[in-house]
């Protein structure tokens, strides 16, 4: 029998959050469960699925939590603009990852069920990590366009992901790099260079 709320559905809704979050955080994303998370808060299953659709809608608004968490964690790097500011984000990107490696993780592990789109919310959490670099690269070159400076802060965030990933999986010291803040560094560093050198490259 689900006991008698004693909570808004708001209020609820952050107790489920809270809980699924440190058990990502303790234990890792596989695993969550909704059981788990229903045992951590006192209520039952079904009580949470009146708060989320499902799994996949659970799992997105953990996710979200993070992006914020991440724009917010790179945000504290706002007093460096420009080629020092990108250099500063990659180095905090990595912080975060170090500090919150299951809840990054999840991320990126977790997918949703086939022909399920993106909600409109979700990629504005996204869009908003990426406005960040974006408005660095803006500085960089006030004439760029719009979609150069898109272009630039993801594909650049694609060579910082991937050696974060490498880094924390422990493949990277493999082959001789061990100073993983200094090699999201460099490659920034040699970005900015090259994508300066040449001009924005046109999609």
């Amino acid at each position: 029998m689900a006991r008698r709320s004693e909570h808004s559905q708001e209020e609820i809704k952050a107790m489920i959050l809270s809980a699924a979050e440190l058990i990502v955080a303790e234990q890792g994303g596989s695993a969550l469960t909704v059981r788990k998370i229903a045992g951590q808060i006192g209520y039952t299953v079904g009580s949470i699925y009146m708060v989320f659709d499902n799994m996949a809608d659970l799992v997105l608004h953990i996710n979200a939590r993070t992006l914020d968490h991440i724009a917010t964690h790179l945000e504290q790097t706002r007093d460096c603009t420009g080629a020092l500011g990108i250099e500063a984000f990659a180095k905090a990107y990595l912080s975060y990852a170090r500090q919150h490696l299951n809840r990054w993780r999840l991320i990126f592990d977790y997918h949703l069920p086939e022909d399920t789109p993106i909600p409109l919310w979700y990629q504005a959490k996204i869009e908003a990590v990426f406005g960040l670099v974006e408005a660095q690269f803006a500085q960089l070159d006030r004439n760029c366009p719009e979609a150069g400076r898109k272009h630039a802060a993801r594909t650049l965030w694609a060579g910082v992901h991937g050696v974060c990933v490498l880094s924390l999986n422990g493949t990277l010291g493999a082959v001789g790099v061990n100073d993983v803040e200094d090699s999201v560094v460099l490659l920034a560093r040699h970005f900015i260079r090259g994508w300066m050198g040449s001009g924005p490259v046109q999609a």
